[in-house]
């Protein structure tokens, strides 16, 4: 996510960071790379050229110049300002005072706009404990009604339908009124696309929104699509007002244009974004986190939520109780390593990271094939030797190694890692800082 624009933002501000002390022409510099940096991430020229001088005025106004330690200071604008850019502090949706909360989705064919839907879904259902209905109304689109079905019972949400043949609006009006009957606590309106932005599309936009009501329209754009996303949000709001975006396919763009760009442009703020293809894959917008994480700072709070989304309270007293007896087993090393994989992909969690930048480990790719194969390993161990990995040598690690279709070597690779993890874990168990840099090295 963001990785071209991160990577070029920090190399800018990497030789500031290096400093000492800093000179009006060191700050220009920097402001010369960030600004080419942010337009070959496809970021709004004007929006570039007021970042960039609102950072420099800022810079030379702090009395920067000439002090110890200065790069900090020019981190931490930076860091202000893009959160700024994106919208100042997370905005969350409103909810109607007498339910059901009415959220019409908008937005162009091809957006990820019913996954979205769907994606929304869950998300009130899993956060808020919402009961959620799902207005079938792109009747335009080739199986779009079938796929909100199966998106829509995935996420556990009721899916209201009339086929293809009634008019949207009709539909728009009969599921309001089913969801009030079934007691629901929000409808989600899924509206049809095009493949551009039209006087049709925007007329039935119109018509659906007087007919229901809604307490927030949101608008799906394509991260991927860069300043082709801003342009259509910005001809959105001219036609058709909405609240807040949904940014879609965020997990692949690694330029973050329309992100940057789509807030100063609009005035609308970030709600959402999807980040992976899973219906759990969906999040709040944190502008805050995501310009740290732009800038190699990493993202804890983001980390620690969804770890905590997939660890109970009492599994982490019990694996609390196994650091401390040093009692980690493989079988706790491969109950960890599924609940990181429920998380995300572990690429992307490596981002959430601090430190990382600038680190042996900022450009490591991680491969999921390669954790298929260390749970391929330690399922062809016997209990026994889960819980006492002492025990795995020759003639052992030669059938875990056939039972796994792996060769000895990755099987001894594993089990000495996993020995440098017991040490670790036995560490942090007693309240001490591990020695990271000496373990990597032991590992080699």
């Amino acid at each position: 996510m963001f990785d071209a624009l991160s990577e070029k933002l920090q190399s800018a501000l990497s030789d500031v960071r290096a400093r000492g002390t800093l000179t009006e022409d060191d700050v220009a510099k920097a402001m010369r790379e960030i600004r080419l940096a942010l337009l070959e991430a496809d970021v709004n020229f004007k929006v570039v050229k007021s970042f960039t001088q609102t950072v420099k005025e800022r810079c030379l106004g702090a009395d920067v110049l000439g002090r110890l330690n200065p790069g900090q200071q020019v981190v931490k604008i930076v860091s202000e300002e893009l959160t700024a850019l994106m919208g100042g502090s997370s905005a969350g949706l409103p909810f109607a005072p007498r339910p059901p909360t009415v959220i019409l989705m908008a937005g162009l064919q091809g957006s990820g706009k019913t996954t979205a839907t769907a994606k929304l879904a869950r998300h009130l259902k899993s956060e808020h404990g919402s009961s959620v209905g799902l207005a079938a109304c792109d009747v335009y689109r080739p199986a779009a009604v079938d796929q909100l079905m199966k998106v829509g019972a995935q996420a556990d949400a009721e899916v209201y339908e009339q086929g293809t043949d009634r008019d949207p609006v009709d539909i728009a009006r009969w599921a309001l009124e089913r969801a009030k009957q079934d007691g629901k606590d929000v409808l989600i309106v899924d509206t049809s696309g095009r493949l551009h932005v039209d006087e049709k599309l925007m007329a039935e936009l119109v018509a659906i929104r007087k007919a229901v009501r809604p307490t927030s329209v949101l608008l799906v754009v394509d991260a991927m699509t860069g300043q082709d996303a801003v342009n259509v949000a910005e001809q959105f709001s001219q036609a058709v007002a909405f609240d807040g975006v949904v940014m879609s396919k965020l997990d692949g763009d690694a330029r973050g244009g329309a992100a940057l760009s789509v807030k100063a442009v609009t005035g609308k703020p970030i709600l959402f974004a999807s980040t992976g293809e899973k219906l759990d894959q969906f999040e709040r917008f944190h502008p805050d986190r995501m310009a740290q994480r732009i800038l190699g700072m990493g993202d804890v709070l983001s980390f620690i939520e969804k770890a905590e989304a997939q660890f109970g309270e009492d599994e982490a007293k019990e694996l609390e109780r196994k650091l401390k007896r040093n009692e980690f087993t493989f079988d706790d090393f491969l109950s960890q390593l599924k609940m990181m994989r429920r998380m995300g992909p572990l690429q992307s969690l490596m981002g959430m990271i601090p430190g990382l930048a600038g680190s042996d480990l900022q450009n490591v790719k991680v491969d999921e094939r390669e954790i298929d194969r260390i749970e391929a390993i330690v399922l062809s161990m016997t209990a026994l030797e889960r819980r006492r990995p002492d025990l795995i040598k020759g003639s052992r690690r030669l059938r875990i190694a056939r039972g796994s279709g792996t060769s000895v070597q990755q099987v001894n690779q594993l089990v000495k890692q996993f020995a440098q993890m017991q040490k670790l874990m036995k560490q942090m168990g007693r309240g001490k800082m591990p020695d990271l840099q000496a373990l990597m090295r032991q590992g080699r």
